[in-house]
């Protein structure tokens, strides 16, 4: 499989060396070829930092050599970015939306994507630093929620689902679909990657996991009120373009991903249920 690598001039270099010193050569058709015969495909995968690229990096030493790939992974800070890159051919792969986010993406911008099945949940946590439980929140209290569609939807049916207020029967509740709010809570958007940041500024806000573990809290200890890993739609899943639907370096990374060595990676790594496996 051919990729486009997204990676500086030292990096490829840097990589170009490794390969040299290790007695391999790279074919014309953009795969590395090892001293046994054996090819390697290079696959340029977009990921979150946090817990994302951390898995993909499992991978990469653990199980991807063995099977013929290696992964060269691209850390983006945002949710936009990762399908744009996708979508012009600078990522063969990316892991770090979930499924209803996936949806929306492809709906709304016209992606030609494809997605993998499911791989991880996050569970979606409420966290404060000035409040200790969502009983705690004044009347007025401001609490942050994310600006994009599928993620602010789900942060609403979680504080819903805690009391907090009622929403109108919608399929894909905004911050102006509040049937019922006796607390009177005022719901600000915020970018979500922004929201840990927004915790000095508000009573409470509805953080994404990945963005919850980067920022350093603990969704199990820090969170005032977490969402259910059971039977929760939001599993998280490798997004490729339609084109490589039979792509066998992309197939062989969907099912090193849901294999039993990563179900053990993620149940170690984070024991007390900040990462769920999917599969």
């Amino acid at each position: 499989m051919r990729t486009t690598r997204l990676a500086s001039a030292a990096l490829v270099a840097a990589a170009s060396l490794t390969l040299a010193a290790c007695g391999g050569s790279t074919t014309d058709d953009g795969t590395a070829s090892a001293t046994d015969g054996a090819e390697v495909t290079t696959l340029v995968v977009g990921a979150s930092p946090a817990p994302h690229a951390e898995i993909l990096a499992f991978v990469d030493e653990n199980l991807a050599a063995e099977a013929g790939i290696d992964l060269e992974i691209v850390e983006y800070t945002d949710y936009v970015q990762p399908n744009v890159a996708l979508s012009e051919g600078d990522l063969d792969a990316n892991y770090f939306q979930h499924l209803p986010y996936f949806e929306t993406e492809v709906a709304e911008k016209g992606y030609d994507f494809l997605a993998s099945p499911g791989i991880h949940i996050e569970p979606y946590g409420v966290y404060s630093e000035k409040w200790a439980s969502l009983d705690e929140l004044p009347d007025g209290a401001q609490v942050a929620v994310a600006n994009d569609p599928s993620n602010q939807a789900r942060a609403l049916v979680l504080l819903e689902r805690e009391g907090l207020f009622t929403l109108a029967d919608v399929e894909v509740p905004t911050i102006f679909d509040l049937a019922d709010n006796p607390k009177n809570i005022e719901l600000m958007e915020i970018e979500a990657a922004q929201l840990p940041r927004s915790l000095q500024d508000v009573d409470a806000a509805v953080i994404n996991g990945n963005f919850a573990l980067e920022a350093g809290l603990v969704p199990t200890e820090d969170a005032i009120a977490l969402e259910s890993g059971e039977d929760n739609p939001y599993a998280n899943i490798v997004a490729y373009r339609a084109e490589d639907a039979d792509s066998e370096p992309i197939a062989t990374l969907i099912s090193l991903l849901t294999s039993d060595e990563v179900r053990t990676f993620i149940e170690e790594t984070w024991p007390n249920g900040e990462l769920i496996p999917a599969f």
